[in-house]
């Protein structure tokens, strides 16, 4: 049962974190309109979509930020209670440091259910409007997929490849189709220096056609100079584009990722960190809570542009780690595991460390 202290807290907690970010995001849609009226005004984007892209912006933004506004809120609220000597006149009431802290890990639990449902529900739907108004209207020309050497394993047993891909045109360049018996034979082999979607006849388009067939020893060529034809994939859905995992919640990126494993995607690693960077920030809710306690409640003499100075100097280097280990596992084949976890360790490890710093 919450006693009046509980409630107290409390609500400092939350209305603070909520103040702040609504504070932060109005702030944040100003500087990003400030920054591509022009583009909107040159593209003549219509007023709707313009609406629609900055809700989502919104929630993009609010998930982005969420952990650090929480960081920040925290320090700003418990530094006000110490420089007024309330943590002082609490705990001289008898109350252990830890039963203190109690209200904060309830705050804690709240923010990071609230995490996981926008991280794992909401905001991936809106990722799908932000991200494709951004490649629309702001990033026209630029590549948001892969388009050189794809392979892809469609299953068992076939397999393609094409050297580049035009997603604007749907083109894949020298194309091959391998398909392998069940006894890890090749069967057969296609050829083609490009294959190209016909959207209008649902069907595929290859030039230069070539098909070597191998047959109880013997082997069979078969050429063409254009053959229309069917194959069970869509050239698109080889080649997702960067964003994808983003657009996907909790259930359709597990069935993603494993299709991808499955086909033996290049950049698997970026979908995997995607996935487990959404179960690490509900728990980094609590480290930055910890943190932030032991940083604000104890009253200095720099009072609490001494604390928010501390705190902001912790959290850039919590975003620093985050994003360093997570660029390893995206770019080197680090484990995504241990990219979104190590960071957590390390500040988990500090906030324990400054908390029993701050009890004494």
């Amino acid at each position: 049962m919450l006693t009046i202290l509980d409630k107290y807290i409390l609500k400092r907690y939350l209305l603070t974190f909520i103040g702040i970010l609504l504070l932060f995001i109005p702030i944040g849609i100003m500087v990003s309109l400030a920054e591509k009226i022009g583009k909107i005004i040159d593209n003549e984007a219509p007023l709707g979509e313009i609406i629609e892209f900055y809700g989502n912006f919104s929630l993009v933004l609010g998930n982005i930020l969420m952990p650090i506004l929480l960081f920040l809120s925290i320090i700003f609220f418990t530094a006000k209670l110490a420089g007024n000597t309330e943590i002082v006149a609490i705990l001289s009431s008898g109350i252990s440091y830890w039963r203190f802290l109690r209200p904060y890990m309830l705050g804690a639990a709240i923010v990071a259910i609230l995490i996981f449902i926008m991280g794992q529900f909401i905001v991936p739907h809106a990722s799908i409007g932000f991200n494709e108004f951004e490649y629309k209207y702001f990033k026209k020309g630029r590549q948001d997929r892969q388009t050189t050497n794809i392979f892809n394993q469609l299953n068992e047993n076939d397999f393609i490849y094409v050297s580049s891909f035009d997603p604007n045109r749907q083109v894949g360049y020298n194309f091959s189709y391998e398909h392998f018996d069940e006894n890890e034979k090749l069967s057969y082999k296609i050829n083609a220096s490009n294959i190209r979607w016909i959207e209008k006849d649902s069907l595929y388009r290859l030039t230069s056609y070539s098909k070597r067939k191998l047959k109880d020893g013997n082997e069979y060529v078969e050429t063409k100079r254009r053959l229309d034809t069917i194959f069970n994939f869509r050239i698109g859905d080889l080649t997702p584009v960067s964003y994808i995992a983003d657009t996907k919640n909790l259930f359709e990126l597990n069935e993603f990722i494993e299709d991808q494993k499955s086909k033996g995607a290049s950049n698997i690693n970026t979908y995997i960190l995607v996935k487990y960077k959404r179960w690490a920030l509900p728990i980094a809710a609590f480290i930055l809570t910890i943190i932030a306690v032991a940083v604000s409640s104890v009253k200095r003499r720099g009072g609490m542009g001494y604390s928010l100075l501390l705190g902001i100097a912790l959290g850039l280097v919590y975003i620093f780690f985050d994003r360093i280990f997570g660029t390893m596992a995206e770019q080197s084949g680090f484990s995504p595991v241990l990219a979104v976890t190590i960071p957590n360790v390390i500040f988990g490890i500090l906030g324990i460390y400054l908390l029993q710093k701050a009890k004494r």
